[in-house]
């Protein structure tokens, strides 16, 4: 991934924070011919010791499923929110526009799990995301169907092996130009008003009065 140390987030907790907060993968590997896949699926993170690991589930013998079987080498790719950054905005002319946005890359070893396992990681991710009380909770679903579901899909996890992060987020500007670009994506909808939002944060890290 594009990596320079000014852009690496060197907070663990804050890098966990953001998996935690945008769990909606993509999952890469390679099939038996080399050939690239992937899938988007929702993927937690969780720390036992110090050894980190993600888990999901994905549906039985699509093409990303029998490639993982066949090469259980992953990477998981977490996105944030991203935005078109316009050199006009800068103190200084004569330099290109840019984008900036966050992603955590997750390298490991993907092994797939048993029955109980996915029971397990389906009563996680149903009650993770849905509402108390929804009517839709694990627990609403009748043994049956879930029996039924669980023939179709099939449990991972992975052993993460190196955890990377690029969060671009106009460090390498000073002071002035870094507030001219919080000023003007914080008047834009959507991914520009929240890629401004974390800029906020951090400023108090990068301009130490």
């Amino acid at each position: 991934m594009y990596s320079l140390p000014y852009f690496t987030d060197q907070d663990q907790a804050r890098v966990m924070e953001f998996i935690h907060a945008h769990p909606f993968a993509f999952l890469c590997g390679a099939d038996k011919q080399n050939q690239p896949v992937a899938t988007q699926i929702p993927v937690f993170i969780d720390q036992r010791g110090d050894q980190l690991f993600l888990s999901g589930h994905m549906m039985r013998k699509t093409d990303h499923h029998l490639a993982f079987e066949h090469n259980p080498h992953v990477l998981a790719v977490f996105t944030g929110p991203h935005t078109y950054v316009s050199a006009s905005w800068y103190e200084k002319g004569n330099t290109a526009s840019t984008w900036n946005y966050m992603s955590v890359h997750a390298r490991g070893e993907l092994r797939f799990l048993g029955h109980e396992e996915l029971l397990h990681i389906l009563r996680r991710t149903t009650d993770h995301f849905e509402q108390p009380g929804s009517g839709a909770n694990f627990k609403d679903l009748s043994t049956d169907y879930v029996e039924s579901l669980s023939k179709a899909i099939v449990a991972f996890e992975v052993e993460v092996k190196e955890l990377k992060n690029t969060f671009k987020l106009s460090q390498n500007h000073e002071e002035k130009t870094y507030g001219a670009i919080v000023e003007q994506l914080s008047a834009q909808p959507g991914d520009a008003k929240l890629v401004a939002d974390e800029m906020v944060k951090r400023s108090g890290e990068l301009f130490k009065k």
